[in-house]
């Protein structure tokens, strides 16, 4: 039956006849904000002022104060006073957290919404797809921020990404496989349709680096409204230019690509509203020791972008984006009060976060948890690799050369994507009938691609690595969507092998070992893609395994090497290397 939208009516004339009240002074707000510099988004000015707020919303600028009645003053000792900060595009399911752990990294930071993908988290789960996702989602407004979720356009059914689309807070389709939809794949065909019946947003992974120009058309023809996929100044012109939202991302990868994205920007002129910023996938540590949106703002005005442009970037395009522009990303009335304190336009510095006029963070530190449970979601191990041996992992020549002293090989990057090519074939020296793992006189260590649950031969890939170089022991990752593979790094297989054993025995995670013994390891019992802790349990196990890796060799920097490592997964289904 159609929804009767005179059911609410009695509720909605007692709010209107509230704030008609308050504004009298005849009832009391909630909160007034004083003694602020309040950055107008629309008017791209600053005044000085106050906001009332009542029911989570603002419902005044410069109230009088004669007139007003409030519960609580709040102090905003002449601070910047700007909207809550706006991740365009996150993957949710990527950054190892669980929904309050994640929190209690992005809102000290500023960042009170996020644009959320949830597709490895609903392909890991596999048959329990539908029933993990609505414990995912149970008790979200709980949390100190807002998300708003995407269900799975690749890595899943039909039928879950259907039932997805009936949750909230799902609002659309996440982002397409370009590799399936540009063969003319009828499950992507479907899962289109379902995001564009249900009214929804179809969010584009383009494939921009990837398809012919004939063939980048069809997501912005049947409806897929933003785009992450840009790594450099030629994706920017084409998106813009093909009406996209465009989403300059910054997460696990090289930190070139966003400065390289933002000096294109200043330099084209590109007008700053076709922009809106995202993580895209993004470790805990790393928005700890940098920052989230509030550092890429920053970085922009660093670049040349106009303070309140790059603000405006990260907070109303990102919203009008979404058409909820009347909802969040500017301080006036009728909008949510997620408001951020900072004493500097150019330079975030959340010194207080508002989410709906609770104060949540202060000076970089949540204050108080969200509480909620995810133990219940943790799974029991189902370990797979029975049977592997040593020399499966042993690194085969491609083809050799004809004088019999060079050989063919896979070299991988964990930076590949985007400006880097991912895998190609080297030639390396062979002596002795054995491969020389070194490129260009630089000794590598040595990967293997090893499939976890094996009908019959197990698929293996083996190859040279830019991107972990320990002298000894091993380090291993696991992810399970879309399909359940190990990464395993290290120079003997031996030692390799026995690395890949101890972490068989975990749902999901990373382990390091020296001589077949654990110096350090990452859980991820909930269901192999998120750690049941809370922020500072997680941070201290990544942290302990760049600790035992540096003991054995490698000096990391940047993101820390359990989530560089996991991003090789999106590059190993992307090109064919997992089946």
């Amino acid at each position: 039956m159609p929804h009767d939208k005179t059911a609410d009516l009695p509720a909605h004339y007692d709010h209107v006849r509230m704030i008609f009240d308050i504004l009298r002074g005849e009832r009391e707000a909630d909160l007034l904000l004083r003694d602020l510099n309040v950055l107008d988004v629309h008017g791209e000015a600053v005044h000085q002022g106050s906001i009332l707020v009542h029911g989570q919303r603002i419902i005044a600028l410069d109230p009088d104060e004669s007139v007003v009645r409030v519960r609580e003053v709040f102090d905003g000792q002449g601070l910047y006073a700007i909207p809550g900060l706006i991740d365009a595009h996150l993957h949710f399911d990527a950054q190892l957290a669980h929904p309050a752990a994640f929190g209690e990294a992005i809102v000290p930071s500023g960042t009170t919404t996020i644009f959320a993908e949830t597709l490895d988290f609903a392909s890991a789960a596999g048959d329990e797809a539908i029933e993990a996702a609505q414990a995912l989602f149970k008790d979200h407004e709980k949390l100190p921020y807002r998300i708003y979720a995407f269900a799975p356009g690749k890595k899943t059914s039909v039928d879950v990404t259907a039932a997805m689309l009936r949750m909230d807070p799902v609002i659309g389709l996440g982002e397409l496989a370009h590799l399936s939809y540009m063969t003319g794949n009828d499950d992507d065909f479907r899962k289109a349709a379902l995001g564009r019946a249900n009214g929804g947003f179809v969010n584009a992974h383009w494939g921009v680096t990837a398809l012919p120009d004939m063939l980048l058309n069809y997501l912005p023809a049947i409806g897929a409204h933003n785009n992450h996929d840009v790594w450099n100044e030629e994706d920017i012109d084409k998106s813009v230019r093909y009406g996209f939202h465009t989403q300059i991302k910054f997460g696990v990868g090289s930190p070139e690509v966003i400065r390289t994205m933002l000096r294109a920007i200043v330099r084209r002129r590109w007008p700053a509203e076709n922009f809106q910023l995202c993580a895209d996938n993004i470790s805990v540590d790393r928005v700890l020791t940098k920052g989230h949106i509030d550092w890429v703002i920053s970085l922009a005005v660093e670049m040349g972008v106009p303070p309140i442009q790059a603000i405006k970037m990260g907070t109303l395009y990102a919203a009008r984006s979404f058409g909820m522009d009347h909802e969040f990303g500017s301080l006036a009335p009728g909008r949510f009060a997620d408001i951020v304190l900072t004493d500097s336009l150019s330079k975030i510095n959340p010194r207080y976060v508002f989410k709906g006029g609770e104060l949540v963070a202060q000076d970089r530190k949540l204050l108080r948890r969200a509480g909620l449970d995810y133990s219940g979601m943790v799974k029991q191990p189902r370990p797979g690799l029975t049977g592997l041996t040593p020399d499966q992992l042993d690194l085969t020549p491609i083809e050799v050369s004809a004088d019999g002293e060079r050989a063919k090989v896979l070299l991988f990057d964990v930076y590949g994507r985007g400006h880097l090519k991912f895998a190609q074939e080297v030639w390396v020296p062979f002596r002795d009938g054995a491969v020389v793992p070194e490129v260009d006189g630089v000794r590598l260590n040595r990967i293997s691609v090893v499939q976890r649950y094996a009908d019959g031969t197990r698929h293996i890939v083996n190859g040279l690595f830019k991107g972990v170089s320990i002298d000894r022991g091993a380090v291993s990752t696991f992810w399970p969507a879309p399909f359940p593979y190990f990464v395993v790094v290290g120079a003997d297989s031996g030692e390799m092998c026995a690395n890949l054993e101890r972490l068989d025995a975990y749902v999901g995670g990373c382990v390091v070992t020296e001589d077949g013994q654990v110096r350090a390891s990452l859980p991820l019992d909930i269901y192999g893609v998120m750690a049941d802790m809370d922020l500072p349990e997680l941070v201290d196990a990544t942290r302990s395994i760049d600790a035992a890796l540096e003991k054995l060799g490698h000096r990391n920097e940047g993101e820390p090497v359990v989530n560089k490592l996991l991003t090789l997964f999106i590059s190993l289904d992307r090109f064919g290397f997992m089946v």
